[in-house]
């Protein structure tokens, strides 16, 4: 029974599938219970919070993210699946946070100052969550300021910054900066992202890494992790 749901989890979550009211790519599936009535029924069986995120949620966006690499699935297919772990992750946020398990991390994102776009920075967002990291989503627009303050006192091991403007972009290079002056850089590792930025634009400002999409970040943390260890 156990195996059931969690495996029915991971296919909902394949199929982009929030609710019962959501129809996803298999219309078979349409009527039957989606991640957030699944993951209720993990909990209401007992199962433990790493079975469902690690071998629902995070297994079902790995192999979505195959689809997308493969591009067999787009960004809306893609969103709507980030969608579907994000609300199962808030049902399970309060127990993760009452528990003993450990997280991966913490990582800190925004998109910087004077930059409203926010898709992008939320699957990433929303992947991260549901590959086990503690993730604080400063939101759009964010101030150098903000930034640098948030990372002196939460003390996140990662930082991620988008842009999708070239004219934007240029606000990463102060944050790092920023980070210097604070006496913090080597605390924390940055990555950006976003359509206006790039490995060489990474190395240029003092980035630690470059990152194309979330399933992307969730391989460049999950090695710097490694290389930790």
């Amino acid at each position: 029974m156990s195996e059931d749901i969690v495996a029915l989890l991971k296919e909902n979550v394949i199929q982009g599938r929030k609710t019962t009211a959501d129809q996803g790519i298999d219309e078979a599936l349409s009527g039957t219970p989606g991640a957030v009535e699944l993951t209720k029924s993990a909990l209401d069986n007992n199962i433990p919070l790493k079975t469902i995120i690690t071998e629902g949620l995070t297994a079902g966006m790995q192999i979505v993210g195959d689809k997308f690499a493969s591009k067999e699935y787009f960004i809306p297919d893609m969103l709507a699946s980030a969608e579907a772990v994000g609300a199962a992750m808030e049902i399970l946020k309060p127990l993760l946070e009452a528990s003993n398990i450990e997280t991966k991390g913490k990582f800190v994102i925004a998109t910087v100052k004077g930059d409203i776009h926010d898709i992008g920075k939320n699957i990433v967002a929303i992947l991260l969550k549901g590959a086990g990291y503690e993730v604080n989503d400063l939101g759009i627009d964010v101030p150098t300021e903000k930034i640098v303050e948030v990372v002196s006192e939460s003390k996140p091991q990662f930082l991620g910054l988008s842009a999708l403007l070239t004219t934007t972009m240029l606000v990463m290079s102060d944050v790092v900066e920023a980070l210097k002056k604070s006496g913090i850089r080597d605390k924390v590792k940055v990555l950006i992202g976003g359509a206006a930025v790039s490995d060489e634009y990474a190395r240029e400002i003092g980035a630690d890494a470059y990152c194309v999409d979330g399933f992307h970040a969730i391989s460049v943390l999950d090695a710097f992790r490694e290389a930790r260890v």
